[in-house]
């Protein structure tokens, strides 16, 4: 049985006539008569009572009729989602984000700004690690990922950096370090002062690239920093910090959390690489327009850092 014999059983049908329908399928009426007739031979049972004026549906053909119309309503229906998820309006994206690139603003920007010109597509989220979500993607659990510094690079998977920023130095409120400090906007503190602190990190298998980029700072600062805490999330250090643990080191969008209770400080001596990039993971060979239409989003807000009231203000008056 084939989707054309559906199409024709239904225009006879509704024209109560073979030849009437013939017309109006645009061929001739012994060929559309025959393939009624196989149609019948195939189903086992008469779908139309034929006399002289025309046919009428037997109790058989009034069921087959109904079910017909729905096979090709259901066709259509999934021709026309199909062509939605082939051209990215409609489907699915799985989005993993570790603490700290949830903490950026570019992400609710990006999200929100995807949302509203394809609604159709279903977004989920999932947190982990760096670690963690680079599995994800190679294992295909995920389609995007939200990460900072790229430390693996499986051969299959692209890592699309979107942004950069500077990382800031968390203290506990009222650390000795920062009775100097008084007046300032925000304060500065260097590396080199902190070679007796106790330093709160993410776990090395978490975010290798940040803490390995932090440690490297602090021995060309001449010191090798005492780590007091690993842990497995970036708000977890800010915690801990506020709690008077020990210090540690955030990039610049995570400044805010515990404001009454932890400090963010500038370093004055960081030196290059020490940076908090923002990196977009995905498959490098995927072929989900859905996929292509978020990298798409995620590269032009990422060309454009979003500005304050105040900034726009400042840039105004200039």
């Amino acid at each position: 049985m084939e989707l054309r014999h559906l199409r024709y059983f239904i225009v006879v049908a509704e024209e109560g006539h073979f030849t009437r329908a013939a017309e109006r399928l645009g061929m001739q009426q012994p060929p559309l008569s025959q393939q009624i007739r196989a149609l019948e031979q195939e189903l086992g049972f008469d779908l139309f009572r034929r006399h002289p004026k025309g046919a009428d549906l037997t109790a058989a053909g009034t069921v087959f009729l109904k079910e017909a119309r729905s096979i090709l309503d259901g066709v259509q229906r999934a021709s026309q989602r199909a062509a939605r998820a082939a051209s990215g309006a409609e489907g699915s994206l799985v989005i993993g984000l570790t603490s700290s690139a949830a903490a950026h603003p570019l992400i609710p920007r990006i999200v929100r700004a995807y949302r509203e010109a394809w609604p159709a597509i279903s977004l989920e989220f999932k947190e982990g690690n760096a670690a963690e979500l680079t599995e994800a993607i190679a294992g295909g659990k995920l389609d995007i990922a939200f990460r900072r510094v790229p430390v693996s690079h499986p051969p299959d998977i692209a890592f699309h950096r979107l942004q950069e920023e500077e990382m800031l130095l968390v203290l506990p409120a009222g650390h000795p370090l920062l009775r100097r400090q008084r007046g300032n906007a925000m304060p500065e503190i260097s590396l080199k002062s902190l070679r007796d602190e106790e330093f709160i990190l993410v776990r090395r298998h978490g975010a290798p690239g940040m803490y390995s980029n932090l440690i490297d700072a602090c021995e060309r600062a001449g010191f090798t920093p005492k780590i007091a805490i690993e842990v497995e999330r970036m708000l977890t250090n800010i915690s801990l910090v506020a709690a008077g643990a020990g210090v540690s080191a955030v990039p610049a969008s995570m400044k805010g959390f515990h404001a009454d209770s932890a400090v963010y400080c500038r370093i004055r001596d960081g030196g290059p690489g020490l940076g908090a990039p923002l990196t977009m993971a995905c498959k490098d060979t995927s072929s989900s327009p859905a996929v292509v239409h978020f990298l798409a989003q995620a590269k032009k807000l990422g060309r454009y850092p979003h500005k304050t009231a105040a900034q726009r203000s400042r840039q105004a008056a200039r």
